[in-house]
C-alpha cells in the first residue's frame, strides 16, 4: 500500500512494518483501554429524507444537487476514455492502426492530388513510354512453338524467348529504376509534409529530395544485390552437385535462401524514408531500419503484404478493361488474348495497354509510398515519441516551442 497521504484506500490494512503513516485516524478510548469503542453522545441529527414528488406534466425536471466535488453529469455518449489525439495532418499523432495507415496514404493522395499526381503521372508516363519503345524495337517477336516439338525443345525455345525479352528490356528497366527512385524521393517529402498539414509544391519537394538521390540510388541497388547474393549462395551447392540429388539440394537451399531474403527485405523496408527524412547515409539508413523493425517484423510484414495485395487488386481492376479493349483493337478479340495469338508488339495494343499502365501506376505509387513512410513514422512514434516532435513542428499548443 502506498503510504503517501491521501493515496490509501478506505478500510485497507497497513503493510508489514508500516504504521499507516499519513492516513489520519481518530483516537478513541477503546484504543487505550483495549475495550469496545465508546461512541460520543453528541451525534449528528438524523437525515431528513423526503419522498420524491411526482413531476408535473410539462414542467422541467428538478435540478440535481451534486453529491460531492467532481461528481457531475456523465459525459455525453461515446466520449468515455482519453481525449482524441491531435491531428494536424493526415494522421493522428499517436501509434497508428492499419486502417489509419491506409487512410493516411489515401488522404494524402486526395488532399494534395495536384503535387502527388504531378509526380506519379510523370513517372508513370516515362516508364510506359520506355517500356513501349523497348517492346516495339528491342524485344523480338516470339516465334510460335512448332506443334511437333518435343517437351525439351519447347522448353528450350521458351527459355530463349524469355532471355531475349529480358535482354531487350534492359534499357527500359534502367529507366524504370531511375523513375521509381525519383518518385519515391519526391513522394516521401510530400507525405512527410502532409503529416504536419503543410502542403508542398513540386519544386520545393525536388529541391529537398535532389541532394539525396545518389544515396537513394545506392540503397535501391544494394538491397536487391544483397538478395541476389543470398539466393546464389543458397543455390550454389545444389548446382555444383548436379543430378537428381543436386536438384533436391538446390530446391532446399533456394527455399532457405528465399526465407532469408524475405526477412532481409522486411528488415530493411524502412531504410528509404530513414535516408530521406533523417539525412542518413546508406549504411546508417539500413541500421536505422533494422532498429525500427526489430520486435515488429511480423506486423510490418503483414501490413506490407496486405498493401501490396490491395494495390494488385486495384491494378487488375484498372488494367483488365484496357487489355480487353487492346485485344479487341488488335483484331483478335478475347479469343486472341486467351490463346496468346494477340500481337503484343503492335502499336494499338501497346498504346492502349500503356494508357492503362499510366493510370494504374499513378494511383498505386502514392499509396505504396504513403504506407511505407507512415509505417516509418508509426514505428518512430512507438519507439521514440516522435509524436511530440511532430506536434512541436506543427505548432500545436501544449507540445512546447
Amino acid at each position: 500500500m502506498n503510504d503517501t497521504p491521501g493515496w490509501a484506500s478506505p478500510g485497507s490494512a497497513p503493510s508489514d512494518g508500516q504504521d499507516n503513516a499519513g492516513v489520519p485516524r481518530p483516537s478513541s478510548p477503546g484504543d487505550a483501554n483495549d475495550s469496545a469503542p465508546q461512541w460520543s453522545k453528541d451525534q449528528p441529527p438524523a437525515g431528513q429524507w423526503q419522498p420524491p414528488t411526482a413531476p408535473v406534466h410539462g414542467a422541467p425536471p428538478p435540478a440535481r444537487a451534486q453529491s460531492g466535488p467532481g461528481w457531475g453529469a456523465p459525459p455525453p455518449h461515446g466520449q468515455w476514455g482519453p481525449p482524441p489525439a491531435a491531428k494536424p495532418g493526415v494522421i493522428p499523432l499517436r501509434p497508428l492502426t492499419l486502417g489509419e495507415i491506409l487512410d493516411g496514404a489515401v488522404t494524402t493522395l486526395r488532399r494534395y492530388w495536384q503535387t502527388v499526381l504531378a509526380v506519379s503521372v510523370t513517372v508513370a508516363v516515362v516508364m510506359q513510354v520506355a517500356e513501349i519503345l523497348a517492346q516495339r524495337y528491342l524485344v523480338p517477336a516470339p516465334e510460335p512453338v512448332h506443334p511437333d516439338a518435343s517437351p525439351a525443345e519447347a522448353l528450350a525455345q521458351s527459355m530463349d524467348a524469355a532471355q531475349a525479352q529480358v535482354i531487350g528490356m534492359g534499357p527500359a528497366f534502367l529507366i524504370m529504376v531511375a523513375a521509381t527512385l525519383v518518385s519515391a524521393a519526391l513522394l516521401t517529402v510530400v507525405i512527410s509534409r502532409a503529416v504536419l498539414g503543410r502542403p508542398v509544391t513540386l519544386g520545393a519537394a525536388w529541391q529537398e529530395a535532389r541532394p539525396r538521390l545518389l544515396q537513394l540510388l545506392g540503397l535501391t541497388l544494394l538491397v536487391p544485390l544483397l538478395s541476389a547474393a543470398v539466393m546464389f549462395v543458397g543455390l550454389l551447392p545444389g548446382l555444383l552437385l548436379g543430378g537428381s540429388g543436386g536438384a533436391g539440394l538446390a530446391f532446399l537451399g533456394g527455399a532457405c535462401a528465399f526465407v532469408v531474403v524475405l526477412w532481409l527485405t522486411v528488415r530493411f523496408s524502412l531504410a528509404s524514408p530513414a535516408l530521406m527524412l533523417e539525412r542518413q547515409g546508406v549504411m546508417k539508413a539500413l541500421q536505422r531500419s533494422a532498429k525500427l523493425v526489430q520486435g515488429s517484423w511480423w506486423r510490418i510484414f503483414g501490413i506490407s503484404i496486405l498493401t501490396q495485395l490491395l494495390v494488385f487488386i486495384l491494378a487488375m481492376i484498372i488494367a483488365v478493361p484496357f487489355v480487353l479493349i487492346a485485344g479487341a483493337a488488335s483484331g483478335n478479340g478475347l479469343g486472341g488474348l486467351l490463346d496468346g495469338s494477340v500481337a503484343d508488339n503492335s502499336w494499338s495494343f501497346l498504346i492502349i495497354t500503356g494508357i492503362g499502365g499510366v493510370i494504374t501506376n499513378a494511383i498505386a505509387y502514392p499509396v505504396s509510398a504513403g504506407v511505407t513512410v507512415l509505417l516509418y513514422i508509426d514505428q518512430r512514434i512507438r519507439r521514440e515519441a516522435l509524436d511530440l516532435e511532430l506536434g512541436r513542428a506543427a505548432g500545436l499548443p501544449g507540445y512546447g516551442g
